[in-house]
């Protein structure tokens, strides 16, 4: 796809590697702590934005949620609707440009992005929360996670924005494209639109702490 919102190393990585498979126990605590008491889990709408192959999805799908995901992936929606349908599992699952979202408005209950917006420059990622909080309904939850700037890779590689970074040498966005780390003042700034906001830092370490990785957890609400 050619949406200013993918990044062809994407595709690449999709083919060649497998990816994605289980989500992250901070998206699992999102879930359950908002909709798990749901009468009827069918009655919740939920994207999962920039899926890859849709471990979010496809969590949500077997907890009974009513699931929607995108990505700029060919690859990836193929291999996610490959892995539910072997499951007798649904989603609307379409490959697309998450900076212009094929839904309504105010459509979901809740929009997920499990490090999609940090593949993205500034000015794709301040549109594409707009369109998320577009398509929001009232009220609805923004769940997001982006690399902070201290996370290994900030400040190698060659510097495309300021806080972006592509070709970063070593470590583990190294052949990842391009990434954006974000200081808490830029938090504020991408999720202004939201009426409230909840900020976490979550650092973990990998390749025997030789590097830390720290995210952003942000939890955003529509106004109602």
């Amino acid at each position: 796809m050619d949406g200013s919102s993918f990044d062809p190393v994407w595709e690449e990585i999709f083919r060649t590697q497998e990816w994605g498979k289980y989500p992250d126990a901070y998206v699992i605590r999102f879930v359950a702590r908002g909709f798990y008491k749901a009468a009827d889990r069918r009655k919740v709408r939920l994207l999962d934005l920039g899926s890859g192959p849709g471990a979010t999805a496809w969590y949500l799908a077997r907890e009974g949620f009513s699931v929607s995901a995108i990505d700029g992936s060919a690859t990836a929606i193929e291999r996610l609707g490959k892995r539910l349908a072997a499951e007798h599992l649904e989603a609307d699952a379409r490959v697309g440009d998450v900076g212009r979202l094929p839904w309504g408005d105010g459509t979901f209950d809740a929009v997920i992005d499990n490090a999609c917006l940090c593949c993205n420059p500034w000015a794709s990622a301040l549109a594409i929360v707009g369109e998320v909080h577009r398509v929001l309904k009232p009220g609805g939850q923004f769940f997001s996670s982006n690399f902070s700037d201290r996370t290994h890779g900030y400040g190698l590689g060659r510097q495309v924005e300021p806080g972006g970074f592509a070709d970063i040498p070593s470590g583990p966005l190294a052949g990842k494209g391009f990434n954006r780390f974000l200081g808490r003042a830029q938090i504020d700034q991408l999720y202004a639109a939201f009426a409230q906001r909840s900020v976490e830092r979550l650092l973990f370490t990998t390749d025997e702490l030789q590097h830390e990785i720290e995210l952003w957890n942000v939890t955003c609400r529509k106004a109602a």
